[in-house]
């Protein structure tokens, strides 16, 4: 089901309902074209990966559905945001797989052209294209999921910054051009209050970049080192000391269209698990049987809590902590439903190298960090306990 075409959602954005049957026509008309996109590399390698990904979008790009719901002024076609949902939604639906940079697009690109519409009009038509990839630093080797410890330091040289430190887990960082990192600008002890966000030319000289390999087996995050980088004027998102209002919009953007994006992902997986399921003509055993109602359950559960954040980011709302919800039932859909087609034993999914599909072993491992990235889910229920509950602290 796409997020408009119910009775209860089909109405609630005029013309919303029309771009999807045109963009399913297409789907079903660019079938042979889009085949290649339906699996990614068999051996699991992430440059491979990526370069698929960039072939995605530029394809989606010269149709035009990849342009939908970005400003005009920034090399979209413009439109509410909610365009975007609905092609994440249908390429999903198609069985086609949604390019991991446009995650990065979901939570960078909509900082960008609210807080420094001169780079997102600059950059973010190179990325729609696929010519770009940006990545986003924020945890370091002693602040995770504290960003007011951070220790990257911005000093002021001129009328610009020099930028030094160490960013650590940044996804895609070995294979992006551009960084949002976030630094620090104030004194020591400023706290949340002396952060600013900057954006970074990873090619500048200064800049070391290094391939981490994550335990799946997959080097899809790295580390970064910043030795006294020169970052111009233009080079600040937003306002000096603003970075931490800056991080927090986008983190409504992270939790809120990803976790849209992700449920399209895992209602394909179990559709598909379902479909071999049925074929192997043997019913699932006991615990195979209930893995898969839990998951079910959680994926509907993420679906229903997705679809209502992104209708209010779509109308320009913000989402305040109660985007956290969605955080932590991202975390125990994606679990849930990795957990059941390991238990299905789907495609013959093994958690070592003896055996199985190399795509579905690292499937799971990713899932198992899902509660722990972007926020921990242990502080997204803090959160919703003391901000949106209004429940008194525990501690």
């Amino acid at each position: 089901m796409s997020l408009v075409t119910s009775a209860e959602h089909g109405e609630s954005v005029p013309g919303v309902a029309e771009h999807v049957i045109r963009l399913r026509n297409w789907l079903g008309e660019h079938d042979a074209e889009l085949e290649p996109y339906r699996r990614r590399s068999a051996n699991g390698e992430i440059a491979q990966d990526v370069e698929h990904d960039r072939g995605l979008m530029s394809m989606l790009h010269d149709a035009g559905w990849g342009r939908w719901g970005w400003p005009v002024g920034a090399g979209g076609l413009g439109g509410p945001a909610i365009l975007r949902a609905v092609l994440y939604d249908e390429l999903a639906g198609a069985g086609i797989e949604i390019p991991e940079a446009y995650v990065m697009m979901e939570t960078l690109a909509s900082l960008l052209v609210e807080y420094a519409p001169q780079i997102a009009a600059v950059h973010l038509p190179a990325f729609l294209q696929g010519r770009e990839i940006w990545c986003q630093g924020f945890s370091e080797p002693e602040a995770g999921s504290d960003l007011a410890q951070l220790r990257t330091r911005a000093r002021p040289e001129g009328d610009g910054f020099r930028l030094s430190g160490q960013k650590v887990w940044t996804t895609l960082g070995q294979f992006s051009q551009y960084a949002a990192v976030l630094a620090r600008t104030g004194d020591a002890a400023s706290a949340h209050r002396g952060l600013t966000m900057i954006w970074v030319d990873l090619r500048s000289p200064g800049v070391t970049v290094r391939a981490i390999e994550a335990s799946n087996g997959r080097a899809e995050f790295a580390e970064m080192f910043f030795d006294e980088v020169d970052i111009p004027p233009s080079g600040v998102i937003g306002q000096v000391g603003g970075g931490w209002a800056a991080a927090m919009y986008l983190l409504q953007f992270e939790r809120g269209m990803y976790a849209w994006l992700r449920q399209a992902v895992l209602h394909r997986r179990l559709r598909e698990a379902a479909r071999l399921v049925a074929g192997r003509g043997t019913k699932p055993g006991p615990a195979a049987e209930q893995a898969l109602g839990r998951a079910i359950q959680a994926t509907a559960m993420l679906r229903a809590r997705s679809r209502r954040t992104v209708h209010r980011l779509s109308d320009g709302e913000n989402p305040g902590p109660e985007i956290s919800i969605d955080k932590a039932l991202l975390g125990i859909a994606e679990q849930a439903t990795f957990d059941a087609l390991r238990l299905l034993d789907w495609d013959g999914m093994a958690l070592s190298d003896a055996g199985g599909s190399t795509t579905q072993r690292e499937e799971w491992f990713y899932s198992r960090a899902t509660t722990i990235f972007g926020g921990a889910i242990d502080v997204q229920r803090d959160i919703v306990a003391e901000r949106v509950l209004m429940l008194p602290r525990t501690r």
